[in-house]
């Protein structure tokens, strides 16, 4: 059965989630589970001593979390500026069709054995018939406006509007960030050989006409599922 949560930036949310875990070790079970990741996402800091079941799994899940995403957060944001790269820039990514072969071999002791064995394997590959399975990730993203003026519905339902195959967009709330400017926190589910998470920022959410309303674009947590 569905749980329900809101206002989790609040201490009466926070004493929502505090009741639901007495007796219980996560949100859904007694393993991790992608409920967790949401409403970790969802409170803006560790609950306080006063809530020491919500405190409790609140660092279970921190902990859970720093192990499938080792290093030092420092964010990712993707403007719109940047999917507006020029494309003689995009040209001069690909090699030119008559550069010489001895150019593109970066180590320099490749023997013709060594390429026809990757040739062969190449076309192994091409030729199998047996369908690659797909996974899939959860990812919790952080869309922010330009400003306090910024229609938030508005820019949600732009958010929402982005459609392509592989593509599941999921809960949502709108969190303050200070100055009266407040950001989109969204989950989406993605099938991984069909959705690339640079690719759905820089060509749809921070590219025209998206980019009147949105400003930058950060992936907050991202988890395979």
């Amino acid at each position: 059965m569905a749980v329900t949560f809101s206002d989790l930036h609040t201490e009466e949310g926070v004493k929502s989630v505090e009741e639901h875990l007495a007796g219980k070790s996560y949100i859904s079970g007694d393993q991790i589970t992608v409920d967790d990741v949401k409403v970790y996402a969802a409170i803006s800091e560790k609950p306080s001593d006063a809530f020491p079941n919500a405190s409790k799994w609140y660092d279970s899940v921190a902990s859970q979390l720093a192990k499938s995403f080792p290093g030092k957060a420092v964010g990712v944001r993707f403007s719109g500026a940047a999917a507006a790269a020029p494309a003689e820039a995009v040209k001069a990514e690909a090699p030119a069709a008559d550069e010489d072969d001895d150019d593109m071999d970066l180590f320099g002791d490749e023997t013709e054995e060594e390429k026809k064995a990757a040739e062969d394997r190449e076309a192994a590959k091409k030729d199998t018939k047996k369908p690659k399975e797909s996974g899939k990730s959860s990812i919790l993203m952080d869309v922010k406006p330009w400003d306090d003026e910024t229609d938030m519905k508005q820019l949600e339902a732009v958010v929402r509007a982005v459609e392509m195959p592989g593509l599941l967009w999921g809960a949502s709330k709108l969190v303050p960030v200070g100055y009266g400017i407040k950001k989109l926190t969204i989950m989406l589910t993605i099938v991984d050989d069909l959705v690339s998470p640079d690719n759905l920022i820089e060509d749809f959410l921070t590219s025209e006409p998206n980019n009147e309303y949105i400003q930058s674009v950060d992936i907050v947590a991202f988890n395979k599922i």
